[in-house]
């Protein structure tokens, strides 16, 4: 057969398959096709996506239903009037909403979600036979009652209610299941946070007030159970409204606790010189002089540290009280390179802590044969080495357990749609890092900080033992690649109560800008004045609070009966039900005014009692 018969005969029979299929998507349409309303209606169950809850069960995301418009393009007759009639409910364009309906020959949706009125005055036209094809298919979003609040917790649901941000992301398959529909409808778990909402409304204020105030990039503030790791507090300004996070910018939705990496400064002390004592370079009896810095030269560098003041010759607990770069730089002497990484490493370092949200970042702890000679001494005093706000606080618990490092957590526990306890979280230990006792020391030395002398005594309170340690931490210059002059981050650490550990609270100001920028001027206040706000919520006892000791009994004295001899007695301050005995007496009316207790009697007491007499007795 000559080869242009055959590829005739080819594309002939491709021609009649491609005509059959038309045919048969034509009759498809026409024919079989649901007179009204989408095809796809009610195929898949509905999701009813589970809560996110504080620890106390206040609601912080919950599942809405709204409706959308959609259209079945073989039924619709009139397009121009339809565009038309929608425009004017919609708020949509009458051109754009025309454009689609002529640019699809099927299913189609003209607006999602739309708000309950607009659903309301769409159903009229419909209801009315105004809009054949047109159909409102109810979807399910998520509403996010305190807004702003919790954004960088909870995060947010896109369109089609799948998480895209948060825990709405990372727990998106125990929120919103895929199997075990029961009637149609899948129910989601319900997540309850660790997270105490009243602590959060805190938090949040202080770092918003604190972000206006010094103009700062940004503001962080994490309060944490000393105990169990569970995070009490988390805030992140500048934040967003979840409620309407596709207008929020980058910077906004940005959840730098987790995901914002940075040189901490000499906050980091109080792990660096912990590690020191623990590895056994340094005792609490070890002297450093400080006055002339430090300096040591190396073939490819010399290294020079300065002190803000000048201490002398300083112990491991002045390193801390005033924290002297030199001291810690000399400390670090005392240590092998692979020894600190080990121990820095130990206390959580340069490893994600697991918290269950997006993004979180390594920070930076480069093995040691990538260090310089300059490495351990800056590394001593917080520089070059990047850490996230979330290792900070977590690393301070292995001071507050005894030496033992703590999981953070964030979620309290998972339950069922019936109630169902599915999983709790509870104190987690990950390892011991330092042992008891330089675990207590250090607490001691951070409670010296808070001392008149100490960097830290702007957040002292009268009747409160605390353990603080503040940092002001040079920012890297991207232009030059050299620490910059002008661009610092101010951060505190605090824990209290320093003899018995119940929270701890972690803050940076990052890049603020005016005349204050010391950690020790503008964070440590922040920080006081959030214990402030924490004493009363949390019930924590100061040695000035005013104790009144009761025996626990309680004496109620009885109402005295009323005694009717031959005078009439004094009723001021009876009630009603103790006058009934004057109803006994024989030929004396009585008449009672008013409710509650008597005020004025009429005749006056001692009156003789005698038939035929009138009483009269008024209350309040």
């Amino acid at each position: 057969m000559p080869v242009k018969k055959t590829r005739f005969i080819f594309f002939a029979i491709l021609t009649l398959i491609f005509v059959f299929l038309l045919i048969f998507r034509y009759f498809q349409i026409m024919i079989f096709s649901p007179p009204s309303g989408s095809p796809f209606k009610h195929q898949k169950p509905i999701v009813e996506r589970g809560p996110i809850l504080d620890r106390n069960g206040r609601i912080l995301a919950i599942q809405t239903r709204l409706d959308s418009v959609t259209a079945w393009m073989p039924t619709v007759k009139d397009k121009r009037k339809t565009a038309q009639i929608l425009a004017g409910v919609l708020n949509l364009s009458e051109k754009n909403i025309f454009a689609t309906l002529n640019s699809h020959s099927g299913f189609v949706y003209i607006k999602r979600k739309i708000t309950p009125t607009e659903s309301k005055k769409i159903t009229i036209p419909i209801a009315q036979g105004m809009l054949p094809g047109i159909s409102l298919e109810p979807e399910y979003g998520r509403t996010y009652p305190e807004k702003e609040l919790t954004a960088h917790i909870t995060g947010f649901t896109g369109t089609d209610n799948i998480g895209l941000a948060g825990l709405e992301l990372t727990l998106n398959d125990i929120l919103s299941p895929k199997t075990g529909a029961v009637d149609g409808v899948i129910y989601g778990n319900q997540v309850f946070l660790t997270i105490d909402l009243a602590i959060q409304y805190f938090t949040e204020e202080l770092a918003r007030e604190a972000y206006k105030k010094y103009n700062a990039d940004n503001v962080m503030i994490l309060v944490m159970d000393a105990r169990n790791g569970d995070l009490l507090g988390y805030s992140s300004i500048p934040e967003f409204d979840p409620n309407t996070f596709s207008r929020a910018t980058k910077s906004e939705k940005d959840d730098r606790p987790v995901t914002y990496a940075y040189e901490p400064g000499s906050v980091f002390k109080i792990f660096s010189i912990s590690s020191m004592l623990e590895i056994g370079g340094i005792t609490p009896n070890s002297h450093f002089f400080t006055n002339g810095g430090y300096r040591k030269v190396f073939p490819d560098e010399t290294v020079t540290i300065h002190d803000l003041g000048v201490y002398g010759d300083v112990t491991p607990q002045k390193i801390i009280q005033f924290s002297s770069n030199v001291g810690a730089a000399f400390a670090s002497d005392t240590v092998s390179a692979i020894d600190f990484y080990l121990k820095l490493s130990d206390f959580g370092f340069g490893k994600r802590t697991g918290l269950p949200l997006p993004g979180e970042t390594f920070g930076l702890l480069k093995k040691p044969e990538l260090w310089s000679g300059r490495t351990k001494p800056t590394i001593a005093i917080g520089q070059e080495i990047s850490v996230s706000a979330i290792q900070m606080i977590t690393a301070a618990t292995v001071l507050t357990n005894r030496g033992t490092l703590l999981k953070p957590h964030i979620i309290k526990k998972i339950v069922s749609p019936e109630g169902k306890l599915i999983k709790e979280y509870t104190r987690t230990p990950v390892r011991a890092v330092i042992s008891p006792s330089v675990a207590q020391e250090m607490l001691l030395y951070m409670e010296t900080a808070t001392s008149p002398y100490g960097t830290a005594r702007r957040l002292r309170i009268n009747g409160l033992r605390i353990s603080a340690k503040t940092g002001t931490a040079q920012k890297i210059d991207p232009h030059t690649r050299k620490y910059s002059k002008d661009a610092f981050v101010a951060s505190t650490m605090a824990i209290f109560p320093t003899d018995n550990p119940r929270v701890i609270i972690y803050t940076v100001i990052d890049t603020p800008r005016g005349r204050e920028y010391y950690g020790g001027r503008i964070a440590a206040p922040l920080v006081k004045e959030l214990i402030e706000k924490l004493i009363p919520v949390m019930r924590i006892k100061k040695s000035t609070d005013t104790v009144i000791k009761h025996s626990g009994e309680v004496k109620i004295s009885l109402p005295k009966k009323l005694a009717i001899g031959t005078m009439l007695p004094d009723l001021k301050g009876l009630s009603k039900k103790q006058l009934l005995p004057l109803f006994s007496l024989e030929g004396v009316s009585v008449e009672i005014d008013g409710e509650g207790w008597v005020v004025s009697q009429y005749p006056d007491p001692g009156t003789k009692i005698t038939k035929g007499m009138s009483i009269k007795v008024h209350l309040k």
